[in-house]
């Protein structure tokens, strides 16, 4: 249960985001837009949480996706739920800025 939680929080084994990045990887900031228009990662996407599962057609399964918003709770939210329904290489980003201070 604990390594679940781990998981789920983004506390396993470290992921060097940046080169995730360099390989083609997309970030998705699930805040809301009025937060992502306050400040976000360049060239990331907006896709608030609650409008998430509107978007699958538009995300290639075989995509590697890190997720992140303020915190690192609707992060891990996104990722549970893009796993849930196919997505296998998604990573959670946590917060949008130490994701940011992490990818440089």
């Amino acid at each position: 249960m604990i390594n679940t939680l781990k998981q789920l929080f983004g506390f396993g084994p470290k992921v060097d985001f940046a080169k995730l990045i360099q390989e083609g990887a997309i970030i998705i900031d699930v805040r809301s837009k009025a937060e992502y228009q306050q400040g976000h990662i360049k060239r990331s996407l907006n896709i608030p949480l609650n409008t998430l599962p509107n978007h699958f057609s538009k995300i290639k399964k075989e995509t590697t996706i890190i997720t992140c918003c303020a915190s690192g709770m609707r992060s891990a939210s996104a990722k549970s739920i893009l796993k849930s329904n196919g997505y296998t290489l998604v990573h959670n980003g946590g917060g949008w800025g130490r994701l940011e201070n992490k990818i440089g």
